[in-house]
């Protein structure tokens, strides 16, 4: 992971700390951003997360993660992309 994916995600788990707590058996919903377009044939790699075009060069998921080592996850499938994330934030149901 580069080091600006990092710091998004580091901003994201203090954020988490003040805002989410990770349950177990109690998904917690996230909004993560990443430069370039994700065709929407991929839903079911990235676990069901609904897949958004807010513009023309970026895409949004936004779906429901377990816990922290499963955003990892979801990261790394990303960053395996190609994909430059953007922002890694909080999501209302």
């Amino acid at each position: 992971m580069g080091l600006y994916a990092q710091a998004i995600l580091e901003d994201f788990l203090c954020k988490g700390s003040r805002q989410l707590e990770w349950r177990a058996l109690m998904p917690q919903r996230v909004e993560i951003r990443v430069k370039g377009c994700i065709d929407e044939h991929w839903t079911e790699w990235f676990e069901g997360f609904e897949i958004a075009y807010p513009n023309q060069d970026e895409t949004t998921l936004i779906g429901s993660i377990r816990d922290q080592t499963a955003l990892y996850g979801m990261l790394t499938k990303l960053r395996d992309l190609g994909l430059d994330l953007v922002s890694v934030n909080p999501s209302e149901p």
